[in-house]
């Protein structure tokens, strides 16, 4: 799915995550489904405040691997790169926990350049339980 890079974008793409994930069988409210949304929400919210060019949209893409749910989030903008931080930011700074969160709730995640012109795709991969 394309969305704006906007804030409004990433809330729109979290919502239907949320929508689509229900609709695999992942209940609302279960802690799989808050997990996979909020990081869905982290990757959308980077996409649209660290990735965004002007006059471009970002794709989410969700998919089932196995037992896994894998997420995608591809932005348009090279030359600013997620990074695996061991510690966050300083307690009294807002912001810039976000990938820690992902790392903490996924089992991988990572990054590598858009194939199809300038950007790159940020992904995380979780492991989900099945009943």
């Amino acid at each position: 799915m394309r969305f704006s890079s906007t804030p409004r974008g990433a809330r729109l793409a979290r919502r239907l995550a949320g929508e689509r994930l229900g609709a695999w069988g992942i209940p609302y409210g279960s802690d799989v489904h808050d997990a996979l949304v909020l990081t869905v929400a982290e990757l959308s919210s980077n996409a649209v405040r660290h990735g965004h060019v002007s006059g471009r949209d970002f794709r989410l893409r969700l998919t089932a691997e196995g037992t896994a749910v894998r997420i995608e989030v591809t932005d348009t903008r090279a030359d600013r790169l997620p990074t695996q931080a061991e510690e966050g930011p300083p307690l009294d700074q807002d912001g810039g926990r976000g990938l820690l969160l992902v790392g903490a709730m996924c089992d991988r995640w990572g990054w590598y350049p858009r194939p199809d012109g300038p950007g790159k795709t940020v992904w995380a991969v979780m492991e989900v339980p099945i009943p």
